[in-house]
């Protein structure tokens, strides 16, 4: 498969966001700095330039995200303590996320407030703090959620000082609509975009299935389909199944995107590997690549490790998440 050929993200990668997802793929739970001149030859793969990537290093070092240590007039960079346990819970919920529909007892999370017109500003945080939460508005003042996510909010409300604000947990629900309290979710775009997903990335399914992908197209598309797939566990209100229509797309999308991970795991690895060896071979085989049944026991082993949400890149996410929810 030609470079043309591979499905490219809807914007681009940012080099950033492609840098953390390569190491998050490639060298997790490592202690050892991999050189800047590697991970320059890194993101070279993606057409990033150097000077491109160098201050993508210096950003994410600044921001907490990645360690530096200096030798001389040489730079290396590596993964802060503690965050190879957010890569593993991260990585095994967009590896899981849309495989089956969460079960439902019919039970809605209802949360009802008034904000005066005069403070917009605390309107739409709160706007976008819901959305996070996976709520959809039903009214300007009454939001919804299938989730019991009643904690969550009732803490969101204090937190953000609503005081004129109730949050219900209610299973009878009587609505002049047919569809009730599930017309505050508008499915058919996020639909189209799963659709979008499987027909660009089915094409690269059958390349990889006919062992057609080579080592360097293997980290190219790997990297991108990670990247690309990322925004469905943030932005899916990933509804119980008696709330989907009969035809949800999401199950296909989550398994094309499954098989080609996977898939590509080895000959991305290798590739990661031939790079990183130009700057030091001994660094070069001690990278790994993990595909879904090493992550879920990964996960499972996390036990009181698991993130809490305190870390440099949990809060990072979470920063961005807001911006983006923001901007719906």
């Amino acid at each position: 498969m030609q470079r043309s050929d591979l499905p490219r993200a809807r914007t681009g990668p940012e080099p950033q966001l492609l840098l953390t997802s390569l190491l998050g793929d490639f060298w997790y739970w490592r202690d050892e700095h991999i050189p800047s001149s590697a991970l320059v030859r890194l993101l070279a793969e993606f057409g990033t330039s150097a000077d491109g990537a160098r201050a993508a290093m210096r950003r994410l070092a600044s921001r907490g995200l990645l360690t530096v240590r200096r030798s001389g007039r040489a730079t290396a960079y590596g993964i802060p303590a503690r965050t190879a346990a957010v890569v593993v819970q991260r990585t095994h919920r967009l590896l899981t996320f849309g495989a089956q529909p969460p079960p439902w007892d019919g039970t809605w999370t209802v949360v009802t407030f008034s904000v005066p017109e005069r403070a917009r500003e605390l309107r739409a945080a709160l706007r976008a703090r819901l959305r996070l939460l996976r709520f959809a508005a039903l009214h300007d003042g009454v939001w919804v959620c299938p989730h019991d996510s009643a904690a969550a909010a009732r803490a969101l409300l204090d937190e953000l000082g609503v005081r004129a604000s109730a949050v219900l947990r209610a299973s009878e629900v009587l609505s002049t609509t047919s569809s009730g309290l599930r017309a505050a979710f508008d499915l058919e775009p996020l639909a189209q975009e799963y659709r979008e997903f499987t027909r660009r990335y089915e094409p690269l399914l059958a390349a990889v299935e006919h062992g057609r992908t080579g080592p360097a197209e293997a980290l190219r598309a790997r990297t991108e389909l990670r990247v690309d797939w990322r925004r469905f566990p943030e932005t899916d209100p990933d509804l119980p199944q008696a709330l989907l229509p009969a035809d949800w797309p999401r199950q296909r999308a989550q398994a094309v995107f499954v098989s080609i991970y996977d898939r590509l795991g080895p000959p991305a690895e290798a590739r990661f590997r031939e790079v990183l060896a130009q700057s030091d071979p001994e660094l070069a085989v001690l990278a790994r690549h993990h595909d879904s049944a090493g992550i879920a026991e990964l996960f499972a082993q996390l036990g009181d490790l698991r993130p809490s949400g305190d870390t440099p890149f949990e809060r990072a996410v979470e920063q961005r998440r807001l911006r983006e929810a923001s901007s719906r």
